[in-house]
């Protein structure tokens, strides 16, 4: 029988998320995590979620949401949400308040001339999408937006059936743009960035470069656009509704959370307060 190619070969299945080491979650200094339908649940930040976020800077972890939301709503989180920055538009920009300056810090990876020149053909792919797939819509958020374009299939509208968002991401990348798929847009850029790039840009800028400190960083996801942290980030966790996508994702998460999205992010909290409090205590089998 012929051996296996490398893209051949299956990704290991996530590790239910009772099995992450104590010691590792005890270390955590960083905790990265997408928002929709990972630290909120059916398009509502619920008041356990927000508790979580306040105990893990209360506990001095420093949280940064990753997220495809648009810049307008990363300003408003960077000032409001117990978090130390904001990754968003799918890592086109980054957003941190600096309280005792009173001013925010503001990072983006594409020069404004060159986002303005771009603009025309992200629409015009966009349009040529919502044409061949009946049902979609330009997402609500959409004038909020600075880089990329995000096509609705499953909030505002539908949910579609299953393919059609793959359909409006496979017209944008054939007509040069990336495309990431959420549980809830297809979000279009034209540019050379995606998530992992804007946390890298990050935390080189306010911290120290990720790789020096990979070993005291979480990462949770939900959704294929969170892939490339999910291959970046080795203790990293998917909400339970993750599931679906697993089979056609190439670098699942290490480990999986028992609950969905919000739920799932108390899960995980817990989990590292409780090993905060206890490291050497042994996983359940």
């Amino acid at each position: 029988m012929k051996a296996p190619t490398l893209s051949e070969t299956p990704c290991p299945a996530p590790v239910p998320l009772h099995q992450a080491p104590p010691r590792a979650l005890a270390g955590l200094r960083w905790v990265l995590a997408d928002i929709d339908d990972t630290i909120t649940t059916q398009g509502r930040l619920d008041a356990s979620a927000y508790a979580a976020l306040e105990r893990l800077r209360d506990a001095g972890i420093q949280v940064v949401p990753v997220t495809g939301r648009p810049a307008g709503w990363c300003d408003m989180i960077a000032r409001f949400w117990p978090v130390a920055a904001v990754v968003g538009e799918n890592g086109a920009l980054w957003y941190s308040l600096d309280q005792a300056g009173r001013r925010m810090r503001r990072w983006q990876a594409q020069p404004e001339g060159d986002r303005l020149a771009r603009r025309a053909t992200l629409d015009a792919l966009a349009a040529q999408a919502l044409r061949a797939v009946p049902g979609s819509a330009i997402a609500a958020d959409q004038p909020f937006r600075l880089f990329d374009v995000a096509v609705d299939f499953a909030e505002d509208v539908g949910p579609l059936a299953p393919g059609a968002a793959a359909r409006i991401a496979a017209i944008f990348q054939a007509g040069g743009a990336a495309a990431k798929v959420s549980s809830i847009h297809v979000n279009a850029w034209m540019g050379d960035w995606d998530k992992r790039a804007g946390v890298e840009n990050l935390f080189a800028t306010l911290w120290q470069p990720v790789d020096e400190v990979l070993d005291r960083v979480a990462f949770l996801g939900d959704s294929p656009n969170d892939a490339p942290m999910f291959g970046r980030i080795p203790l990293s966790v998917g909400v339970a509704n993750v599931a679906p996508f697993l089979p056609d994702m190439a670098t699942p998460p290490a480990y999986i959370a028992s609950a969905e999205g919000g739920a799932g992010f108390v899960e995980f909290t817990e989990a590292v307060i409780a090993a905060r409090n206890n490291p050497e205590r042994n996983p359940r089998p």
